[in-house]
């Protein structure tokens, strides 16, 4: 096979729903722009990759500035994050040997970092680009792997050292790639996030 497939996990842009702990400075329309800007940059990223996209919406699957045409849209499994993930890593591994998942909180991804990511896994059974709040930004598997997103503490600065522990574990060899910094905060914000206004 050895094609790639990238998987984006986004929340539906729903104001009071999105980026809650932005909300808790800005109130929830500016939290709402913030997370739509977020969404815009991501796309724009995912489509300077020329790999297979799947767009998986928490909710519901929207027609929206997400080509159809460039996005195969899904809409994620019910459950935690580890389940949702493990609901689209294995549906995706009976056509790809690579996959990638990358969400929509990070102002500093680009496309060559997905595009060294799946570089990486030629020569390693998963990639990580973490954050520096303990998270990632970025996971992908060469192969489905379902230990590295079962039983690990979700939201917490202990993400990527679980992560790693697991990969160790199974004998998995990993690549880190560059870690960057997710938006959750207004301070990340008005710290990482503000470029993206500009462009």
């Amino acid at each position: 096979m050895n094609r790639v497939a990238l998987i984006i996990m986004i929340k539906n842009p729903v104001l009071g729903k999105a980026k809650t702990r932005i909300a808790a400075t800005t109130g929830d329309e500016e939290a709402l722009r913030i997370y739509k800007l977020l969404l815009d940059y991501t796309r724009k990223v995912a489509e300077a990759t020329s790999v297979d996209r799947y767009l998986y919406y928490s909710d519901y699957i929207e027609d929206d500035v997400w080509s159809s045409e460039v996005f195969n849209k899904r809409v994620q499994a019910r459950g935690d994050l580890g389940n949702r993930l493990r609901d689209a890593f294995s549906t995706l591994s009976k056509d790809y040997d690579k996959m990638i998942v990358i969400g929509s909180d990070c102002a500093g991804i680009t496309s060559n970092h997905i595009l060294t990511a799946a570089a990486a896994l030629d020569n390693s059974d998963m990639v990580l680009g973490p954050v520096h709040d303990g998270g990632y930004y970025l996971l992908g598997m060469n192969g489905y792997h379902p230990e590295l997103i079962s039983d690990i503490e979700w939201s917490t600065d202990a993400v990527t050292s679980q992560t790693l522990s697991k990969a160790e574990s199974i004998n998995l060899s990993t690549t880190k790639i560059e870690t960057l910094h997710d938006i959750d905060y207004h301070e990340d914000w008005l710290t990482y996030g503000l470029e993206i206004e500009k462009q």
